[in-house]
C-alpha cells in the first residue's frame, strides 16, 4: 500500500512538471505580449523586429522585465517574401491573432505584405503582397481575422482597396482571394454615390479595419472620414453600410465592443487634418444594402478639435465597463462608460518613466486587470508633420483601477534600435496580446 502511495505521488509530481511550463501563477491564464517595432533590422532597409514577452513576467517585474523571445524580420521572414513575392518586406505595423491564437498574422505598410506565422514555433509560413491600386500604390497597413478564423481581411491603404485572404489554419494553407477585392476607390455604394468624392468621402484609403464578435460586417474607418461596414462574406466583397465625411471622422483607427456597440475614434496625425479627437459608436447589427446613407446612426459621444488631441488605440476593461480612446499629443486616454457612452473621466499616461510616452495602441491582459501600450519613438516613421513624435520607444505597463475607470503607470520597458549614425530608430507600433494556456 506505500508503494501504491509512492507512485501516486510521484505520477502528481510529474505531471506538475509537465504542466508547469504552461501554468501561470496563481492559476492565472498565461499569455504574452508581443510587440511590433516598425524600424528596419539594424543594418538593413527592410524586416523589423516583434519583441514577447511573457505577461506574468511584464506583472511581476515591470520595468525591469525582458523579452522572452525576439523575431528578426529581416531573417526568414524576409527570405520568405523575397522567395513568394520578389520584394522585401518594409515596415511592420499591425499584428492580429487567428481566434485560437496558434497563428499570427502582420502587415506591412510600407511594402504591402501580409505574412502568416505558426505563433508557437514563431515561423513565417506564408507571405503575400497586396494588390496595385490607385496611382500604383498598395500599402498594408492594418488587418483583422474573420470570427469563423476563414479569412482575414486586409486594408490596402494607399491603394484604396479592402482585400481578403482564405486562411485554414489546420493545414497551415493560405490563399489570396483577387476576386473579393473591394475597390474603394473606384465602387459606388448602394444608394448609388461615388464611394469616393469630394465633400462625401474624400480620401477612401481604408485605416483600420473590425469585426465584432458576433461575426458580422467589417467596419472600415477611412482617411478623410466617413466610414463603410462591409459585407466581407460575398465575392467581391460589398457595401451594406455608407457613411459620409460630415458623419464619421478622419483618421480612425481605433474600433472596440462594450455592450453591443462599436466604439470608434477620429484622430489627427496627417497634414489634411493635424488635430482631433473624436468619439462615436455604432450599433453591431442593422446594415443593409436597402438602408439610405448614415444608417443606423452614428452617436458623436465626445468632440475636441483643439491643438495638440490624436485619439489612436482603445482599450475596453473587465465586464465592458469603461472604454479607453488614447491620445497620442496630449499623452492622456479619454475614458467612456462601456453602456451609455458618457465620458467618465481623463487619465494621465505621463509619469516618471516617461514625460512623452506617445502612446500609440492599446492591449490588456486576459483577465483585464493590466493594459499595455506601444510608445513610439523620437523618429517615427508616420511622416511629418504628424503627432506620433515620443522620447521613449517601447512598452507602457498600466494598471487598471476603479473597474476600469481610472489607471496607474507601473512601468515602460525600453526598446532600442540605433542605427551606425548613433540615431535611435525604434519606433513600436502593433500590440497584441497571446494566450498560451
Amino acid at each position: 500500500m506505500r508503494g501504491v502511495r509512492w507512485r501516486a505521488a510521484i505520477a502528481a509530481l510529474l505531471l506538475t512538471f509537465t504542466m508547469g511550463a504552461a501554468a501561470a501563477p496563481g492559476g492565472r491564464e498565461a499569455y504574452e505580449i508581443w510587440l511590433v517595432d516598425q524600424s528596419d533590422t539594424n543594418g538593413l532597409a527592410h524586416g523589423g523586429t516583434i519583441h514577447i514577452y511573457d505577461g506574468h513576467d511584464v506583472t511581476r517585474r515591470l520595468s525591469d522585465a525582458r523579452p522572452s523571445d525576439v523575431i528578426d524580420l529581416g531573417g526568414a521572414t524576409s527570405a520568405l517574401c523575397r522567395a513568394s513575392t520578389g520584394r522585401d518586406p518594409v515596415r511592420p505595423h499591425m499584428l492580429v491573432f487567428s481566434r485560437r491564437d496558434t497563428h499570427a498574422a502582420l502587415a506591412f505598410v510600407a511594402s504591402g505584405h501580409v505574412v502568416v506565422f505558426d505563433a508557437p514555433a514563431r515561423r513565417p509560413l506564408a507571405c503575400f503582397a497586396t494588390e496595385t491600386g490607385a496611382g500604383g500604390a498598395r500599402q498594408a497597413h492594418a488587418l483583422w481575422p474573420t470570427g469563423d478564423d476563414r479569412h482575414l481581411i486586409i486594408a490596402n491603404q494607399n491603394g484604396k482597396k479592402l482585400e481578403r485572404i482564405r486562411t485554414d489554419y489546420a493545414t497551415n494553407t493560405f490563399t489570396q482571394e483577387p476576386a473579393a477585392t473591394l475597390d474603394l476607390a473606384g465602387c459606388t455604394t448602394p444608394s448609388g454615390a461615388p464611394c469616393e468624392a469630394p465633400g462625401l468621402r474624400p480620401d477612401n484609403a481604408p485605416i483600420c479595419p473590425f469585426i465584432a464578435s458576433d461575426d458580422g460586417p467589417v467596419f472600415i474607418s477611412l482617411r478623410g472620414g466617413g466610414l463603410f461596414a462591409v459585407d466581407w462574406r460575398r465575392t467581391p466583397m460589398a457595401i451594406a453600410g455608407e457613411y459620409d465625411a460630415a458623419h464619421v471622422p478622419a483618421n480612425g483607427c481605433g474600433f472596440a465592443e462594450a455592450h453591443g456597440r462599436v466604439f470608434g475614434d477620429g484622430g489627427g496625425g496627417t497634414p489634411a487634418n493635424l488635430d482631433q479627437f473624436t468619439v462615436f459608436r455604432l450599433p453591431r447589427t442593422g446594415y443593409s444594402a436597402a438602408n439610405p446613407p448614415n444608417t443606423p446612426p452614428v452617436e458623436r459621444l465626445y468632440d475636441d478639435e483643439a491643438p495638440d488631441r490624436d485619439a489612436h488605440g482603445t482599450l475596453v476593461s473587465a465586464k465592458d465597463r469603461y472604454v479607453w480612446v488614447g491620445d497620442r499629443d496630449a499623452n492622456v486616454a479619454e475614458v467612456f462608460d462601456g453602456r451609455t457612452g458618457a465620458h467618465a473621466g481623463t487619465v494621465p499616461l505621463t509619469s516618471r518613466f516617461s514625460a512623452d510616452p506617445t502612446v500609440d495602441l492599446f492591449a490588456s491582459s486576459p483577465d483585464r486587470a493590466w493594459a499595455f501600450a506601444s510608445t513610439r519613438g523620437p523618429n517615427p516613421l508616420s511622416g511629418d508633420p504628424h503627432s506620433s513624435h515620443g522620447t521613449d520607444p517601447g512598452l507602457l505597463i498600466l494598471r487598471l483601477t476603479g473597474d476600469g475607470r481610472t489607471g496607474q503607470v507601473r512601468g515602460l520597458i525600453p526598446i532600442t534600435n540605433v542605427d551606425a549614425g548613433g540615431v535611435e530608430r525604434a519606433d513600436p507600433h502593433g500590440i497584441r496580446i497571446r494566450r498560451t494556456s
